[in-house]
């Protein structure tokens, strides 16, 4: 007997929406909300296709990934954040307290996937059209979707590659599939595989101009770079790197702008950015903006969940006159505490919550890849052939600090890069992650509150099995296949 999975289930689901989404061609933020749509004249037009395209990326705002829990997984789980309260909002993620039946957090196996395949969809569908005009550019910005959205998965279920690259990854599905049909996990090794497929094929298809809430060549060259950093392939991590450096498309913030430009969208260092807008995926106050804030003492409304641990705070504070400082804000709890600038205020514009030019201070672009994330790729990459060359790319980003003493060829680490790293890019959703692939101690500030932690230790490391998510038993339930390739220790 075969059962309906919901890896395959979502794809009935995901052919709908994705004929649901329509948008004006100017800009991502136009998107205006969905609409019914008749698959059988779906794609005919470069803008049919533009439609189903913006769709899946509005749908990668939600609640569930890079509109807030996919942000806060890596975060919460990489030691630069702490929170005062368990039990409420995404407090799970801190403490590690999943089974696969409960904290499974499944929404990102099942909503990854949905959109995994209505790219599948959009595809296929590009290949087998014979409408008007040139479909490449939108068949390389939906292979670069495909392989974010698989670089994404396998980090939360699959270990490091570095680590372990022969161990169960996720399923790859390509193509559109049967309802019936029960793929399993792949290997961590042949994910990476497929999602460099994808990139590579992708970047002769797209343009090199700037494209505001979409993807270019060049966003598909940071993101080849962060999944070749991931891979410890650092030739290539560097090229790439240097490609998108090197095209002087974008252009670091000095330090003057820094903070400003949490207010802008679409600024100078932002390669690819996803739009959040007002009444459609603005998520108020369970928005992403709010978990990293904390309100003002005494105010009725809702409060933060997560804020800075007390080591990044030392790590920060290394230079008082540190631009970053600017985007803190006081997090205290009750006014007779001793201020503790640990609230972020990236995703609210600035602590005055100006926004991003909006009218509410939650709806925030979301910025996936940055410029200065670029330049520290390629200073990590770099340092393991070019210590002079590591230095440079590395003290570009430093200066942010300008009290501290430039990194020489002498000077450098890896543990210098990833401290500049966590300053830099704080909330942004890529600490857990590095840490993991670098094989580097996670130490919690438990002890900030006294939290009663009992699924995990005060320190992590690799072998610590709960580092991946399970595989939820609602999934095992409706693929019985998986049951043998669940996440060991679970």
């Amino acid at each position: 007997m075969k059962y309906l999975n919901k890896t395959s289930l979502v794809i009935i689901t995901a052919l709908i929406m994705s004929l649901g989404f329509t948008s004006c061609e100017e800009d991502f933020l136009d998107v205006p909300p969905t609409n019914a749509g008749d698959s059988s004249t779906a794609i005919g037009t470069v803008a049919d296709a533009k439609v189903m395209l913006s769709g899946i990326m509005r749908r990668m705002t939600d609640l569930t990934y890079y509109g807030r829990n996919f942000m806060v997984y890596a975060e919460a789980k990489g030691g630069e954040v702490t929170t005062r309260t368990l039990g409420r909002g995404l407090s799970d993620m801190y403490t590690f307290n999943s089974t696969p039946t409960s904290n499974t957090f499944e929404e990102f196996w099942n909503g990854m996937y949905n959109r995994i395949l209505q790219t599948n969809y959009l595809i296929e569908s590009i290949d087998k059209v014979q409408g008007e005009g040139n479909f490449n550019d939108i068949k390389g910005q939906a292979l670069t979707l495909r392989a974010i959205l698989y670089f994404d998965l396998v980090r939360i279920y699959g270990k490091p590659y570095t680590f372990d690259k022969a161990s169960y990854g996720v399923p790859n599905i390509l193509t559109p599939i049967d309802a019936l049909e029960q793929p399993l996990r792949a290997s961590v090794e042949d994910n990476y595989k497929q999602i460099m497929i994808d990139l590579l094929a992708a970047e002769s298809l797209l343009s090199k101009s700037k494209n505001n809430g979409y993807l270019n060549y060049y966003a598909n060259k940071a993101m080849q770079a962060r999944v070749y950093l991931s891979m410890a392939n650092y030739p290539q991590a560097l090229a790439a790197a240097q490609e998108v450096i090197n095209s002087g498309t974008y252009q670091l913030y000095s330090n003057s702008a820094w903070v400003d430009s949490w207010t802008k969208q679409f600024g100078s260092e932002s390669i690819f950015e996803l739009g959040i807008v007002p009444n459609e995926n603005d998520h108020g106050n369970g928005s992403l903006s709010i978990y990293f804030r904390k309100q003002l003492y005494g105010s009725s409304s809702a409060n933060g969940q997560y804020f800075a641990s007390d080591y990044y705070i030392a790590r920060l504070g290394q230079d008082a006159s540190d631009v970053r400082w600017g985007i803190m804000g006081d997090d205290r709890e009750f006014a007779s505490e001793a201020i503790h600038l640990g609230a972020s205020y990236k995703y609210s514009g600035n602590t005055l919550l100006a926004g991003d030019g909006k009218s509410t201070p939650t709806a925030v672009n979301i910025k996936v890849i940055r410029l200065s994330e670029v330049y520290l790729i390629a200073a990590e990459a770099a340092f393991h052939s070019d210590k002079d060359l590591a230095a440079d790319y590395l003290n570009a980003i430093r200066k942010r600090a300008p009290n501290l003493a430039p990194a020489t060829a002498g000077t450098i680490s890896i543990d210098m890069i990833l401290d500049e790293k966590s300053k830099e890019l704080f909330t942004e959703g890529q600490r857990y992650f590095d840490m993991l692939r670098l094989g580097k101690p996670i130490t919690f500030n438990d002890d900030f509150n006294d939290l009663p932690i009992i699924a995990r230790p005060k320190t992590i490391d690799l072998t610590f099995n709960k580092i991946v998510l399970p595989i939820p038993k609602n999934e095992i339930n409706a693929n019985p296949g998986l049951g043998a390739q669940q996440n060991p220790g679970y």
